[in-house]
């Protein structure tokens, strides 16, 4: 089985991180979206060593088909978008601050709570813990 990905904040630090390992981790997949800001489309980032997707802008972007949603492009930007990648089939696995206290969306760290994924079928949406605490939550 392969998957359709888009990474929301593609042309960001923490999207294009999520590009790479990705690709080094060979998940499979069957078509990958980088998608950025209006003011970043066009440009081009790398999936692994010899691919370069361009990227489309967020506010024309079609869900429509797209099986997985990595988001790392802020609070704002989510609450704009991510009900209606959701509502379009996708599963919406967001970086950003917005979720992390909605009770409609499961907030997980795999090596703590991996069952709470189930849970994302209320609104399609998976949050997860800053940066700095997921690592603490995932310490022994």
């Amino acid at each position: 089985m392969s998957y359709k990905v888009a990474v929301v904040g593609a042309t960001g630090n923490v999207g294009r991180e999520m590009l790479k390992i990705l690709s080094e981790r060979e998940f499979p997949v069957s078509e990958v979206h980088a998608v950025a800001s209006a003011r970043s489309a066009g440009r081009e980032v790398s999936f692994g060593e010899d691919d370069v997707l361009k990227v489309q802008g967020l506010d024309t972007f079609n869900f429509k088909g797209v099986d997985i949603v990595l988001a790392s492009a802020g609070g704002k930007v989510s609450e704009a978008f991510a009900d209606k990648a959701a509502s379009a089939g996708a599963v919406v696995i967001d970086n950003s601050s917005f979720f992390r206290m909605d009770k409609d969306v499961p907030l997980v760290v795999p090596e703590v709570n991996p069952q709470d994924i189930q849970h994302y079928k209320k609104r399609g949406i998976i949050a997860n813990p800053k940066c700095s605490t997921i690592q603490m939550a995932a310490a022994p």
